[in-house]
């Protein structure tokens, strides 16, 4: 990604923070489906992992993730310092959703080539 940096922390390493942009926030939700709880019921009942949600959340963690990114660079930023991910359930009648949130601090940074 052509230099562009994300972390979750508030420092980069061999680079110094120029300017800060703005705050971006990024917002995934997805329903899941009948076949997805039904797979889950049984994970449920026999236990062990249910792949299937794991798999549904991993996909809504980069979605959000890349959304994040393009919402910093329309801003002119090139790195995304003190990233928060966090994971909701919405349900409620017959429908159940998760969410991913996903927010962070766009900057402008810039790269010490010559420390180690």
């Amino acid at each position: 990604m052509d230099n562009f940096v994300i972390t979750t922390t508030d420092t980069i390493p061999n680079a110094e923070i120029i300017s800060i942009v703005d705050i971006v926030y990024s917002n995934i939700v997805i329903g899941t489906n009948i076949f997805s709880d039904i797979a889950a019921a049984f994970t449920d009942f026999l236990g062990g992992k249910s792949r299937t949600y794991i798999s549904k959340l991993d996909s809504m963690r980069e979605e959000a993730k890349e959304e994040l990114i393009s919402k910093a660079r329309q801003l002119g930023a090139n790195a995304i310092i003190g990233v928060r991910t966090d994971y909701e359930e919405i349900s409620g009648g017959s429908k159940q959703m998760f969410m991913v949130y996903m927010s962070g601090t766009a900057c402008i940074v810039r790269h010490n080539e010559n420390q180690p």
